[in-house]
């Protein structure tokens, strides 16, 4: 049985029945025999299908994100919205997907030479519970579209919404087992992947999990595509607009409490605008309501689960020690529930526990850097490689920065944020491929070479 914890509460939530190794089996091989149907299935008429998905969506947003409050603690004001981009994503690769597959010619010495976008079958996506509807329909709907069918594999603790989810696509009418829900414990996850059926995976969440997920799947010889942790500089200079810079950092430092791999982690601020900088951002941080997840006025909710509020403790109190300034919050609350403060830490240097790794929690770190020079050098001066963003009125600076930082998307003066429009993914440790715009739709396709004479 997978149970899930309202983090508000610390009691139960939901239940799921877990598949043991045959029921997983069988999942995996209706996944696979549906794949041979679906494979011929014309994309307009696949975009039928999404379409419709996307109508229900919308038309259950309320229920399908309360089930969210109650399994990982998203804010209600963030639920329904939430379910709305995953519509949007389907409805963008509905609109979109006959473009993006469309055969690409190249010339040769052939009468005809092309490359043919075609798909693999069926596909396992293991996704994590801190966007459990966004992060699903993200890999979820580019692999349908592309004419694969989709194993989905959940993270345990949202088993309710990974059935919300599935029961979407069979009330909107998709043909049976495009897309199949596999709830199951994680020690399972590797027959999963090892499953012959299976002929790629998609995973997102932390890099050591995904460490193991593409070596178990190169293993196999199965192509992955791994979108996992980070710790996004946010740049802002000393010409940047300070109060539309301050406002977006903070923004993109608490959606989701805190817990999502492309927020603002590090706090990286030019010498002569750093003091009147973090006192905007205290100022900020200090008005925010931490509370209820369920009341339409709380803006961040708990941490999901208890362990991770420990590690986030941790990494403040690591921090502080190692001679950190805790300019706003840093105590553990009493009290049910896994809530954490917002936390404002200033004075961080490239040597601290926080600086290095990534917190996933309402925990803001502030950096000084003397000039443009070292705030690019503490920028890249991570493992990770996802997101980043630079404010500054220079648009050559703003340019050379947008090329230098190592990450995979970089956000000049804005927030960094998933577009299905555009692709998303990172370098170094925090994964490799893509997912969403033309780029993520190809990643599980086979990029066939035709040769005519």
């Amino acid at each position: 049985m997978l149970v899930s914890v309202n983090p508000a509460t610390g009691e139960k939530a939901h239940e799921v029945e877990s598949l043991d190794e045959d029921g997983l089996r069988e999942r995996i091989d209706a996944a696979a025999s549906a794949a041979e149907t679906w494979r011929k299935t014309s994309i307009v008429e696949r975009s039928k299908v999404l379409y419709a998905v996307a109508k229900q969506l919308r038309d259950n947003k309320d229920a399908i994100g309360a089930l969210m409050t109650a399994e990982m603690g998203k804010p209600v004001k963030e639920a329904g919205p939430e379910v709305e981009k995953g519509a949007w994503c389907a409805e963008h690769y509905a609109e979109h997907a006959v473009e993006y597959l469309q055969d690409e010619v190249i010339a040769s010495d052939a009468s005809k030479s092309y490359v043919s976008y075609q798909p693999l079958g069926a596909i396992l996506c293991i996704f994590p519970w801190n966007a459990p509807i966004w992060v699903a329909m993200r890999g979820i709907v580019p692999a349908l579209m592309a004419g694969n069918t989709v194993v989905m594999k959940h993270d345990p603790h949202v088993p309710a919404c990974a059935v919300a989810l599935e029961k979407a696509f069979r009330d909107a009418g998709a043909p049976a087992n495009i897309l199949c829900n596999l709830p199951i414990p994680t020690s399972l996850a590797e027959q999963a992947i090892r499953h012959p059926a299976i002929q790629a995976v998609s995973f997102t969440g932390s890099s050591k999990a995904g460490a193991i997920v593409a070596s178990t799947a190169a293993s196999e010889v199965k192509h992955s595509v791994l979108e996992l942790g980070g710790s996004d500089p946010f740049v802002v200079l000393a010409d940047a607009d300070l109060e539309a810079a301050a406002d977006l950092a903070t923004l993109s430092r608490v959606i989701n409490a805190g817990q999502s791999c492309i927020a603002a982690k590090r706090i990286i601020i030019e010498a002569p605008v750093y003091e009147k900088f973090v006192g905007m951002l205290k100022e900020r941080l200090a008005k925010i309501k931490v509370g209820d997840p369920t009341q339409s006025e709380t803006a961040i909710g708990p941490i999901a689960r208890e362990d991770l509020r420990e590690n986030l403790h941790r990494q403040v109190m690591q921090t502080i020690e190692e001679g950190a300034e805790c300019l706003l919050g840093g105590e553990l609350p009493e009290g049910p529930g896994y809530f954490y403060p917002c936390t404002l830490l200033a004075g961080v240097t490239e040597t601290m526990c926080a600086f290095n790794e990534e917190t996933f929690g309402p925990v803001m770190v502030a950096s000084k850097a003397k000039d443009p020079e070292e705030a690019l050098r503490l920028a890249n001066r991570t493992e990770y490689g996802l997101g980043a963003a630079v404010w500054t009125a220079d648009a050559e600076r703003a340019l050379y920065f947008a090329n230098e930082i190592q990450a995979g998307q970089v956000s000049v003066n804005g927030i960094v944020k998933s577009d299905p429009r555009l692709p998303s993914g990172g370098i170094k440790r925090s994964g490799f491929g893509r997912e969403l715009g033309p780029h993520g739709i190809r990643e599980f396709t086979n990029a066939k070479q035709i040769w005519i004479k």
